[in-house]
């Protein structure tokens, strides 16, 4: 987690009429929950069964990050280029015109996105991907 709160997404459940000791951990991702139960008697105690469910929550946080990161990071079958956020574009214009562009898109922040294209016909198919390929790499910084 982040440090901050050692008890986040971890709630004491005690309920001596069921006979229910232990920790509940309790996460939602992406619209998807996890969960599990530490009881007490299982784990040898109190500070046991909350270190297993710290445990189980670390890695599980750790593991829903990676997944994101590979999300966002992966390239997609769809993407002819290899680079993301870098594609090839055809337009229609009036009486069935094609124009060709190589676009580069970017979100500069959360909700808000940028594109800009270049023109194949005036730049060349490799002119003007490589300055796509430039675009994306100074709006966004990793290229």
């Amino acid at each position: 987690m982040d440090g901050g709160n050692d008890l986040e997404a971890i709630t004491r459940l005690e309920s001596a009429a069921r006979g229910t000791f232990g920790w509940q951990v309790r996460l939602q991702r992406r619209g998807e929950r996890f969960g599990r139960f530490f009881a007490d008697r299982r784990h040898g105690g109190v500070e046991e069964s909350l270190a297993a469910a710290r445990g189980w929550r670390d890695a599980l946080v750790q593991r829903l990050d990676e997944l994101a990161a590979a999300r966002v990071c992966a390239r997609s079958p769809r993407n002819s280029s290899g680079v993301v956020g870098v594609s090839r574009v055809v337009v229609s214009g009036r009486a069935g015109v094609e124009y060709f562009f190589w676009q580069a898109t970017w979100c500069p922040a959360p909700g808000e996105r940028r594109s800009v294209r270049f023109s194949i016909r005036r730049h060349g198919e490799d002119g003007a991907y490589r300055l796509a390929l430039e675009a994306r790499g100074g709006a966004i910084g990793d290229l």
